[in-house]
């Protein structure tokens, strides 16, 4: 005889993962900052992914779910290993975690996901928050540019790796050496 599933038993694995993402998005309290800048970004860096993998509860997107959790802990994972091998002090001398920006790759891989796998119309807000996150890392010397970008690219690279369109056309934007257009794909 085989165990049976119950939903019950569904919720529960999705409340767990639900409680270890939430631990690593506030590993590093965003209410113990006094600056109101540092803790609007802090607070944008944990409601970009938290709206993203919030999506896919609200789309009963399973699959996209089980994307996030890849793109999110790849990106987490390869940030910390970054910035634990690389070494380099902030700008503000306060530690030697400064390459690349934790901030801003978390942003930026919540926003890239929601951008691969619903569309570029409802990530454009996510980006301008990703963007004002990164632009607060750099404003309160705890990142320097270089950091910041590092940290994007991060973040949308590891949810490019995983995310795969939900349904309908995705646009992608295309730069290139002079060359400035939009890929627009659809799955089938």
């Amino acid at each position: 005889m085989g165990s049976v599933k119950t939903p019950a038993h569904g919720l529960k694995r999705h409340n767990m993962s639900i409680l270890l993402i939430c631990a690593v998005l506030v590993h590093t309290s965003f209410a113990t900052a006094s600056d109101p800048v540092v803790r609007s970004g802090s607070f944008l860096r944990t409601l970009i992914p938290a709206v993203a993998y919030g999506t896919t509860f609200y789309m009963h997107d399973k699959d996209g779910r089980w994307e996030f959790y890849k793109s999110f802990f790849t990106n987490y994972a390869a940030t910390y290993a970054l910035k634990k091998t690389i070494s380099k002090t902030r700008p503000n001398g306060k530690d030697n975690e400064s390459f690349p920006s934790g901030h801003t790759s978390v942003a930026f891989q919540g926003a890239a996901f929601i951008h691969l796998r619903y569309g570029i119309k409802y990530a454009i807000p996510a980006y301008m928050a990703a963007t004002y996150v990164g632009w607060t890392r750099i404003a309160s010397d705890n990142h320097y540019l270089v950091d910041v970008m590092a940290g994007a690219a991060l973040g949308i690279a590891s949810s490019y790796a995983f995310t795969k369109t939900y349904h309908g056309y995705v646009a992608t934007p295309l730069v290139d050496n002079g060359f400035y257009g939009i890929s627009i794909s659809k799955q089938w």
